[in-house]
This record gives C-alpha cells, sequence and structure tokens, in this order.
C-alpha cells in the first residue's frame, strides 16, 4: 500500500489544514485530553496500598496482589496522525509507559505471524491438536480453537501462573463494568465459542501457546518482525509476571502477559503504539514490506458473533456502539487508565491516547473527530 511511512527517529508533521483538518478544533482536543486526567494515581497505588491493577476490577484475595512489575505512569499524552503524518500532539510521547489490555492487541498481532508463517494452520484448528501441553486435554478443553482464544469466548478451564481462570468469572466490562459483586464467582462453564467473557487468565494462556509455537519470547518475535521494521525505538519493554517462565531445553523463556492486571504487560511509548496503529491501517504492509497478512488482518477485525464489538482482542465500534461520536469502521486497541489507538480507515487517521479518565474518552475522540467537519 502506497503512502508516507516514518523513518526511524523521525515523523513527518504537517499544518491541520494542509491534512485537510482544523487546527482549532484539534487544540480544543488536546486542552480536553489534558483537562480530563485519568483518575489512577501515578504511583498506581491507592492510598490504601492496594494496586489499582487489581482493585479496579474488583479482585479478592488471595488475587488481589501484582505478581509482576509496577511502574509510576505518566501524564495524559496524544498523537494524532493523518495519512501518515502528525497533525497534533501533547504531553510526553516519547514516554513508554505501561498500557495495561491494550497489551492484548499485540498478542493478537503475534498470532497473526504464527498464523502467517504456518505455526497455526488454521484458526479454526482445535489448540489440543498442537500437543503443546495438557492444558487442552480435558473433556471440555479440548473442543477449543484458536479463534476462540482470540475472540475471548474460549470458556477454558485451568490456571496459568497461579491464577485460575476463575478469577476473572463474571467479570463486567464496558458499561458495566462498576458492579464488581459477582466478579471471581465460580460459574458453570458454556460450551467453547458460545460466551464472550473478558478474561486476563484466558489471555496470559494464549500467550503461553504462542510462546511454545515460537519456543521464543513472545517480545523478541515482536521485535524482530514488527517493530524494528516499522521504526519503532528501543525503549518498550513486554514483560511476563516473575513467575513466568518456561523451558525449551537447557533454554527459559519469559511468557509475556496480555495486560497489567497483576503488574508487567507491555510498557511502550505513544509514538510507538501510533507505529503499530499505522501498520494496521494500511493494511499489514510498511514501506511496501508485508508484515502481517491482509487475510489475517480481515479475521481479526471481524465482529465476533457473541459481541459484535469485539474481534481478534481488537475492539471495534460496530453499530457505535463502543464509541458513539466517531465512524462505525474504527478498530482500537484499548487499555484501562485508559489508553486508546484508534485506527479510523475512513478518516485516514490513526488516533493516540494515553492516561484520559474513562467518562470523557468517547467525547474526546469526538473531538478528534469533528476536526474534519
Amino acid at each position: 500500500m502506497s503512502g508516507y511511512f516514518p523513518a526511524r527517529g523521525e515523523w513527518a508533521r504537517v499544518a491541520p489544514a494542509d491534512a485537510g483538518m482544523s487546527g482549532e478544533a484539534l487544540a480544543a482536543a488536546a486542552q480536553y485530553a489534558q483537562q480530563h486526567d485519568s483518575q489512577w494515581p501515578y504511583s498506581l497505588y491507592l492510598p490504601d496500598g492496594r494496586y489499582i491493577g487489581n482493585a479496579y476490577v474488583g479482585d479478592k484475595p488471595p488475587h488481589d496482589q501484582p505478581i509482576g512489575i509496577v511502574r509510576p505512569r505518566g501524564g495524559p499524552a496524544g498523537l494524532v496522525v493523518r495519512a501518515g503524518r502528525v497533525v497534533a500532539q501533547w504531553g510526553d510521547v516519547s514516554r513508554a509507559d505501561t498500557t495495561y489490555s491494550a497489551a492484548k492487541s499485540y498478542v493478537a498481532l503475534v498470532a497473526g505471524l504464527a498464523y502467517d508463517d504456518g505455526l497455526i494452520r488454521s484458526l479454526d484448528d482445535r489448540v489440543s491438536g498442537y500437543a503443546l501441553d495438557d492444558g487442552f486435554s480435558s473433556d471440555h478443553n479440548t473442543a477449543i480453537t484458536w479463534r476462540h482464544l482470540l475472540q475471548q469466548t474460549s470458556e477454558w478451564q485451568g490456571a496459568v501462573w497461579g491464577k485460575p481462570d476463575s478469577v476473572d468469572h463474571n467479570r463486567q466490562v464496558g458499561a458495566h463494568e462498576t458492579d464488581h459483586s459477582r466478579k471471581g464467582v465460580t460459574r458453570e462453564l458454556e460450551p467453547p465459542g458460545t460466551r464472550w467473557e473478558y478474561n486476563d487468565v484466558r489471555v496470559n494462556r494464549l500467550a503461553l501457546c504462542l510462546t511454545q509455537l515460537f519456543r521464543r519470547s513472545l517480545a523478541d518475535v515482536l521485535r524482530e518482525r514488527i517493530m524494528e521494521p516499522i521504526g519503532a525505538s528501543t525503549n518498550w519493554e513486554w514483560r511476563g509476571y516473575d513467575n513466568a517462565r518456561v523451558r525449551f531445553g537447557e533454554l527459559e523463556v519469559e511468557s509475556v502477559s496480555g495486560g497489567g492486571h497483576w503488574g508487567a504487560g507491555l510498557f511502550i511509548s505513544t509514538e510507538d503504539h501510533a507505529r503499530v496503529g499505522l501498520l494496521v491501517a494500511r493494511g499489514g504492509e510498511w514501506q511496501g514490506r508485508r508484515l502481517i497478512s491482509d487475510g489475517y488482518l480481515d479475521e481479526l477485525t471481524r465482529p465476533c458473533a457473541a459481541n459484535p464489538q469485539y474481534g481478534f482482542m481488537w475492539w471495534l465500534n460496530t453499530g457505535r456502539g463502543l464509541f458513539p461520536s466517531v465512524p462505525e469502521d474504527g478498530v482500537f486497541a484499548l487499555g484501562g487508565g485508559q489508553h486508546i489507538v484508534w485506527v479510523a480507515p475512513s478518516l485516514d487517521l490513526v488516533a493516540v491516547t494515553r492516561w484520559v479518565d474513562k467518562p470523557h474518552c468517547d467525547a474526546l475522540l469526538g473531538r478528534i473527530a469533528s476536526a474534519f467537519a
């Protein structure tokens, strides 16, 4: 796909008017973002000592403590990219910051590499057929496919790194996520593929499966196959929990986490997020080199039957049900706190926002979209 691609260490700027956008509207959006900082403490620990990643989702003992690295956060930051060029920015866009569940979207991209390499022969293959370990050998788990794991409809049962899948049973996200009264209450499992549930343990199970396929850390795979080719910085990190290690003979490999729920996860700058967003916007190509197949990205952005606002761990705006103020074709990596990577194909736009108070996210994105009016 043709178009401008930023070189390593560089990113062309263009006046908003020259990109068909209103500079005044973008300035207002930047101001709005900075005026609505996240309510999460900068230390990421509440005054009573609880880690916000556990407190936010209502974790209960003994699973209410981080088991991976936690670093203080930065302030609001953002970058707006039109036709590949920067038209607006605010805050420290080069700071590598935790991004919580936006890391899940990176798990999905690495899964695409495994698919393109033939390590995953079909997305509808049963994972049990790959004989990775005994985690898919039970009567219930044996029917789980790669698609189920990627869409969060697997209903996988088991434990990963000391966390049972039941810790995220009945977890609420979106409009209902303030009600954590039933989170962690064990429920009867449903057939794989029939129920959508946001479950970090199952995401980490997928990350472990992919690590077993590559026999390498997913951080190394991401660096070699995506981040280096797109000219990303070298200050991002993708970490696993303190106990998340897997051995391949004499080789010990860290298995990364798909978020910062219990600490660890992806630490990345706003600029690097935007480069990844631009890769997705350009259909998986970068300067004439295909990094991810367009066929896989088509699958990634197809609405899940059990949740039309979800694809392969990227959020969708089907029916404008996620963010009413922006076009329906939007694709999003989202993380608590809030972190948003917004890819808007119809606008030829990529926007990244960090640390915005959640009730104000739709209004912020709407202000960016209004710059086209």
